[in-house]
């Protein structure tokens, strides 16, 4: 059993403020949105589309934004947005996989190669860092949910790979395709998960210091702030004694 990887714990800070909250909900409805736009509105129809409720369920997105996001896809005037994966390197070489949802390529390009620049990293082409990463489905429940011996236990019956078990809670993986299939045969015995996404999960990890977890962090952050940017996942670690001076 492979302890808590810190680089899932940091990648999702989330909700710190309203205005990171407000910043959250508006990336998972645009993903709603192209969800049902590319498939079927009807959730029980659209694996994608279910798969994105239920990610925004789980951060408390009111039922009416979901609706609302639903109902977007079917107008006239509904956005097309193009999905782009932007790849690079951060501070102390640090692998770092960009997704994003844009209606403007060029722009969305010129931003995050800007960001990159100004925060000590640079933006490589599709394929520089991928090959570091695997596309996985990451299912992730809190520790009151079972034992690890339970979670695990469940999770081999429903098909997944591999669990890892901390003091935080559980994470349960499984390949990228049996995401949805996995996640609903997990919810009889252990309920509602925390999350439930298709994630780049790092093959090899990139160990860093305090100053470069900061230089680092600072990037992420100023990343996730662009309105075109959904995900930002870095292939770093950090020792318990870096984390706590974060």
């Amino acid at each position: 059993m492979a302890g808590h990887s810190k680089w899932a714990n940091i990648q999702h800070r989330k909700g710190r403020q309203d205005a990171a909250r407000s910043k959250l909900f508006s990336k998972l409805s645009k993903e709603i949105t192209v969800a049902a736009k590319m498939g079927d509105p009807d959730p029980d129809k659209n694996p994608r589309l279910r798969l994105a409720v239920k990610e925004a369920k789980a951060v408390s997105v009111p039922k009416d934004v979901i609706e609302r996001a639903i109902r977007k896809s079917q107008g006239g005037d509904a956005d097309s947005y193009e999905e782009i994966r932007y790849e690079g390197y951060g501070p102390g070489g640090v692998a770092i996989i960009v997704e994003a949802m844009t209606d403007n390529r060029n722009r969305t390009a010129s931003n995050v190669r800007s960001t990159f620049g100004k925060h000590g990293g640079n933006l490589g082409e599709t394929g520089s860092v991928g090959f570091m990463f695997e596309r996985k489905g990451q299912i992730v429940y809190p520790a009151d949910a079972g034992s690890a011996e339970a979670l695990l236990e469940a999770a081999i019956e429903a098909g997944a790979e591999d669990v890892e078990s901390g003091e935080d809670g559980h994470t349960v993986w499984c390949e990228a395709t049996e995401l949805a299939a996995v996640a609903g045969a997990l919810e009889p015995a252990l309920g509602e998960s925390q999350s439930t996404r298709l994630v780049w999960k790092p093959a090899t990890t990139t160990p860093l210091d305090l100053e470069g977890a900061q230089k680092l962090m600072r990037l992420i952050d100023a990343l996730e702030d662009d309105d075109d940017v959904q995900t930002v996942t870095a292939n770093f670690e950090i020792s318990d004694e870096v984390m706590e001076q974060l």
